[in-house]
């Protein structure tokens, strides 16, 4: 099993001065489920609402996407969604308008951020090793995150500005699958890290690129897919996400409801209340 202890044991003695010969890894953290719990977007879509920039039913959709993405992860029909959502919803809006939304976004993220991930970011940095937010998300809420929390910087997809307003279309490749491994390397070629002994953490199957992209994978709070290759592979596998657990058990409560299998069992324990409707 591999952990920052062991980066730090094997680095700390050289991390203030170590010779220029030896290979510099970096750490590379996913945000969503990975950082923290849940995903960001919710929390900018929140933040939007309350502005006026989406609608009620847009604000209601979007929780019940992250709900699905708690419980069943990130897929390639999800994120490309998103991506086109977020690019109509900002076309023609100024960059100082999103800018004024950065306070209610960060009191949305930050508290859900997980203490045990951030130990994990620290310990990487003390032991010499820069630590990156790497994520689907925008460039500028990895810029922002990564100054809050002291990273090294952040990588996220960019969107093309024309005279101070968003266009809606995007300023570079999508930071989501082999995205991400792209930007990985212009950042390690452009700050001399060497990516075999650089680490990444994620949560979902479609960061396998950004996980195999270096030496050292491990798994926070994995969605199926991820679950069975980390455990083939031998990867460190991290549990945090509680109510993701708890969403799982519900929904499988609910289904075993829906084919008679467990209404039983149900109606013993919601009460004579729900046996009477039955």
């Amino acid at each position: 099993m591999t952990s920052p202890a062991r980066s730090v044991s094997a680095s700390a003695s050289g991390a203030e001065g170590s010779p220029n010969d030896q290979p510099r890894g970096a750490a590379f953290f996913d945000l969503d489920k990975t950082l923290m719990a849940g995903s960001s977007g919710i929390h900018f879509a929140r933040a939007a609402y309350e502005s006026g920039m989406i609608s009620r039913r847009r604000l209601a959709r979007d929780v019940y996407e992250n709900l699905r993405f708690r419980v069943r992860g990130s897929t390639d029909e999800r994120a490309d969604d998103v991506r086109e959502r977020v690019g109509r919803m900002i076309a023609g809006v100024r960059v100082r308008d999103l800018e004024r939304l950065t306070p209610r976004v960060l009191a949305g993220v930050l508290p859900r951020l997980y203490p045990q991930m951030l130990a994990r970011a620290y310990a990487h940095q003390d032991a010499g090793e820069p630590v990156y937010i790497l994520t689907a998300a925008s460039q500028e809420m990895a810029d922002l995150l990564a100054h809050v929390l002291a990273f090294d910087g952040g990588l996220g997809s960019r969107s093309e500005v024309v005279d101070g307003r968003y266009t809606g279309r995007p300023a570079g490749p999508f930071n989501y699958r082999e995205g991400k491994v792209l930007s990985m390397r212009v950042l390690a070629e452009r700050e001399g890290i060497d990516m075999q002994s650089s680490y990444a953490y994620s949560d979902s199957e479609s960061d396998l690129p950004m996980l195999r992209a270096v030496r050292h994978a491990v798994v926070v709070n994995p969605d199926p897919q991820l679950r069975r290759i980390a455990t083939r592979e031998g990867w460190e596998m991290i549990e945090l996400d509680r109510l993701g657990k708890r969403l799982k058990l519900l929904a499988a409560l609910g289904a075993a409801a829906a084919v008679g299998g467990f209404g039983t069992v149900l109606r013993e324990h919601v009460g004579a209340r729900a046996g009477a409707r039955q």
